[in-house]
């Protein structure tokens, strides 16, 4: 009985760990994931757009909602001082969000804007799609264009 509760406490300090793990680093990943759920519905949307991916009506309403849904993430918690791509090498957040922290808000805010009811308007036909996509991506390129190093 020993043994176990021995070993059940080793394998908790690795969670203990990640637990204390830096701020910074958890900031970045967060992000990362954050950008990365609005990159997998846009990829959705944009497919249809193309007519690379078949016109689904749910799928694209699915995405549209997803998008519209985190952009009501409160982003400004990611955004931590020291996590800009002069601090840390797996950032490619610019320094100047830092700067200029109400315009940056801003950018996101136009996002947000760009994704209401986005999810109803995909509806009714794959036309209805490429305007969906060309808001939100002027909306995300804007912001890009200012606040995120090129790759």
């Amino acid at each position: 009985m020993r043994l176990i509760l021995a070993a059940a406490a080793l394998a908790t300090v690795p969670l203990a760990s990640l637990a204390q793990e830096d701020p910074i680093h958890q900031a970045i990943e967060a992000r990362h994931g954050f950008y990365q759920m609005l990159a997998i519905s846009m990829g959705t949307l944009s497919g249809m757009a193309k007519g690379e991916i078949a016109y689904d009506e749910a799928a694209a309403s699915r995405a549209a909602a997803n998008i519209e849904a985190l952009t009501h993430y409160d982003l400004s918690s990611l955004f931590i001082e020291g996590s800009s791509s002069a601090d840390a090498k797996d950032s490619a957040a610019k320094p100047a969000i830092w700067t200029d922290l109400e315009a940056f808000r801003a950018k996101f805010a136009g996002l947000q804007e760009a994704a209401t009811g986005a999810a109803d308007a995909v509806k009714g036909g794959a036309e209805n799609v490429a305007p969906v996509v060309q808001k939100l991506g002027g909306a995300c390129k804007a912001c890009h264009d200012n606040y995120r190093e090129k790759s």
